[in-house]
């Protein structure tokens, strides 16, 4: 764990990055991890591959152009910090897309050890976000994550752009009569700065219904005081099935949210 600018009690090996410099935007890449504890391993069923083809991986990279930020250097399937406690460690295939994950359920110890960072993550979570209302009044969360659109295979046809844009804003837990502009304003400067060559295609509220258990978290708890934005980048920055990134678009994919940033912190200032 490395901790800047911020005071908080973690255990020493929860596989976390915090970066603290006082807001108002904090990033979270809460499934850029791949680690996992050796314990757990013997259990597993799915192989590196697979796993890694259901993590985010790189989203860390673009959380990191917030000046603050959280990345998670742990799979989610050791801990999934966007899922309810109960649900954190899942080894009903049910839970996990149809997938089996796990040969057999770890002990319960195990799973424990599991939940535990689940449990310090939210802890973490509540006093960093409390630290950022109290100075600033209101902040922007970015919640970043990535989806494949390849799932028919290798060498398939991926999904259609039609309702596979190359950034999906999860756009449900927030207050729109307050951070409506933000919003507008965010979007846009996604939108301006070109991918190899072309603007690239960003909308709203596309792919998924809702943000996951931790935007909904975070606005049940702080309510009209954060507006919470999550970002679903598809994964055409790499091929979902060998691994290998294309490095000059995840470059331009931070950029373009660097600049994002910039425009949404001054017209965050704006929102009353």
């Amino acid at each position: 764990m490395i901790l800047v600018g911020f005071t908080m009690s973690t255990a020493s090996d929860d596989n976390w990055v915090i970066h603290s410099t006082g807001g108002p935007v904090l990033a979270t890449a809460v499934h850029a991890g791949h680690a996992m504890r050796e314990e757990l391993r013997p259990y597993l069923e799915a192989d590196e591959a697979e796993l890694r083809r259901e993590e985010d991986p790189l989203t860390d990279i673009w959380a990191s152009a917030a000046p603050d930020h959280f990345l998670c250097r742990t799979s989610r399937f050791e801990v999934d910090l966007n899922r309810s406690r109960d649900m954190a460690l899942a080894t009903n295939p049910e839970h996990t897309w149809g997938k089996r994950i796990w040969r057999e359920s770890p002990p319960q110890a195990m799973i424990e050890r599991s939940l535990a960072q689940h449990d310090r993550f939210y802890g973490l979570m509540s006093d960093w976000i409390k630290s950022l209302i109290t100075t600033h009044g209101k902040i922007l969360l970015l919640d970043i994550h990535s989806y494949n659109h390849r799932r028919d295979g290798e060498y398939a046809p991926p999904a259609s752009s039609s309702s596979n844009p190359d950034i999906d804003l999860g756009l449900t837990e927030l207050n729109h009569d307050r951070y409506g502009s933000l919003i507008d304003v965010f979007s846009e400067a996604l939108a301006q700065v070109p991918c190899q060559g072309r603007r690239p295609d960003v909308r709203g509220n596309v792919r998924y219904p809702d943000g996951g258990h931790w935007p909904e978290w975070v606005f049940a708890e702080f309510g009209d005081d954060v507006c919470t934005v999550t970002l679903e980048y598809k994964k055409f920055y790499m091929d979902e099935w060998t691994g290998h990134a294309y490095l000059p678009v995840v470059e331009d994919l931070r950029s373009g949210l660097a600049h994002a940033i910039e425009a949404a912190t001054r017209e965050l200032r704006q929102c009353r």
